[in-house]
């Protein structure tokens, strides 16, 4: 065999070589995947089959496009029969609790809905409850915390010791306000007074509507105090004392539901940023930065103090 057709076989025998070495690669992904889509099928993973969703909420309540993702994930869901919603939360931001509020809702219009409350379920956190069918809580989680509130530093009286003044070209003496830098006048009392009770009245007027509490009922429990499972059971702001297998209990008595559905749970996933991402899990686990970024503006909290 001359030289020139010896490297022609050689170079034929290395293409072929290259080729079923990336069909392998290709055909071995494919049994992977194919194996794993079989697996979670016919081994009843919830996702391809019919299933109960469960999301947690924990935490201070923002305007969380993730958490408002995972929900509707499971509002478009044709196979999650029904929701869990785990809370443990102090309360948040009147926007972020109106936004869990009304994905609730809309979930509630599909598919029946159950919240079970854990240490805490106040303010925020109560309004996604009663965005529920069926709100469960332990005897001894706190809930309620019916109110609004609007807190900012007043930093004026230091600034004066150390010879500080802010300079401020304001369109009216409301306009800017409230400030940590200067001392909140009747008039920007009163305007600020104004949003908070408009936005008080918007609370009541959910736990009226969805508790169909009224008059000296809802009054004695919309005074912003907070209240024990057992004392929430006895005032008409929860259903029943129980935990998470009472909620699959509840579920599986409605004749939408049916029993033994295997629970899958919707995680929220947030993204780390490198070292600063378990950094930021910390602060904000141990609430750091809620205090942080609560002084950024002026923003109403529906929380528990």
């Amino acid at each position: 065999m001359d030289d020139l057709t010896r490297d022609f076989y050689e170079e034929r025998r290395r293409k072929w070589r290259r080729s079923a070495f990336w069909r392998g690669v290709f055909v071995t992904l494919g049994v992977f995947v194919l194996l794993g889509v079989l697996g979670a099928f016919l081994g009843g993973g919830p996702r391809f089959g019919d299933h109960i969703a469960h999301v947690d909420l924990q935490g201070v309540i923002y305007d969380d496009p993730i958490l408002d993702k995972a929900l509707k994930d499971v509002e478009e869901n044709d196979n999650a029969k029904a929701l869990i919603l785990t809370i443990s939360s102090p309360g948040g931001t009147t926007v972020g609790s109106e936004a869990v509020f009304e994905r609730l809702r809309k979930i509630s219009e599909k598919k029946p809905i159950v919240s079970v409350l854990g240490e805490v379920a106040a303010s925020g956190g109560y309004i996604a409850a009663i965005g529920t069918d069926h709100i469960i809580a332990r005897g001894n989680t706190i809930t309620g915390s019916i109110g609004v509130i609007i807190e900012y530093p007043d930093v004026t009286d230091m600034l004066t010791k150390l010879g500080i003044t802010m300079q401020t070209i304001r369109s009216s003496d409301i306009k800017g306000g409230p400030s940590p830098f200067r001392k909140s006048t009747p008039e920007a009392r009163a305007a600020e007074k104004a949003l908070i009770d408009e936005s008080y009245d918007w609370f009541r007027g959910l736990v009226e509507e969805r508790r169909g509490l009224s008059g000296d009922a809802l009054d004695n429990v919309a005074d912003g105090r907070v209240f024990t499972g057992r004392l929430a059971l006895e005032l008409g702001l929860i259903d029943a004392i129980g935990g998470f297998d009472d909620a699959t209990v509840y579920l599986e008595s409605l004749d939408s539901v049916e029993a033994e559905l295997p629970v899958d749970t919707y995680a929220l996933e947030y993204e780390d940023s490198g070292f600063f991402g378990p950094v930021g899990k910390f602060l904000l686990k141990n609430g750091t930065l809620e205090r942080i970024s609560g002084q950024t503006g002026p923003r109403l909290y529906s929380i528990a103090k």
